[in-house]
């Protein structure tokens, strides 16, 4: 695969959504950044900024998203727009790239979880890089599979994950890119 056909989709949020964007960059793949008003952008680069009518197209019951995760959600602005611009990166992305940790209810921590969630109903690929066990999952539609380093096979893509990126999440993300990209 040709890196100038590809799009990264992501945040522009600091932590894993910059490491994405920043690991782009080097390869020479576009980003589109999805944001909003108000939100503190890590990447300037390839920035989208979301109207409040498409904002109001990536909308969930807070109640489902809630149910579906097996947690419980405050409702904020701040919060229901982040969850907003998740579903348009992850409604652009063919395939879709999270870092983070994988929980033992098998859904992912933090707001992350409701891309890597969203990814799995709209049956797309789904690969999560557990930062506590350093090592990528697969959803097979069925449950987490461990192991293996996946590569990008599809010109669109999404790349999301946790602010708390640790080393070996950057270091993820670089093999990633350099698996696919070389």
């Amino acid at each position: 695969m040709k890196a100038e056909e590809c799009v990264l989709y992501s945040g522009a949020a600091g932590g894993a959504e910059a490491a994405f964007g920043a690991a782009a960059e080097r390869h020479g793949i576009a980003e589109v950044n999805y944001t909003f008003e108000g939100h503190n952008d890590a990447r300037t680069r390839g920035i989208r900024v979301l109207t409040p009518a498409e904002l109001q197209q990536g909308d969930v019951s807070l109640a489902y998203v809630a149910k579906l995760m097996h947690r419980e959600y405050r409702d904020t602005p701040l919060f229901r727009r982040v969850l907003q611009s998740i579903w348009h990166q992850v409604n652009s992305g063919q395939e879709i790239y999270v870092v983070g940790q994988i929980k033992d209810d098998g859904t992912v921590k933090g707001g992350t979880g409701w891309g890597a969630e969203f990814a799995k109903l709209c049956n797309k690929l789904l690969y999560v890089f557990d930062q506590p066990t350093d090592t990528w999952h697969h959803w097979t539609g069925e449950g987490w599979e461990s192991g293996g380093e996946p590569v990008v096979t599809h010109p669109t893509f999404a790349g999301t994950g946790t602010r708390l990126l640790e080393e070996n999440g950057r270091r993820a993300i670089d093999g990633l890119f350099e698996r696919t990209f070389r």
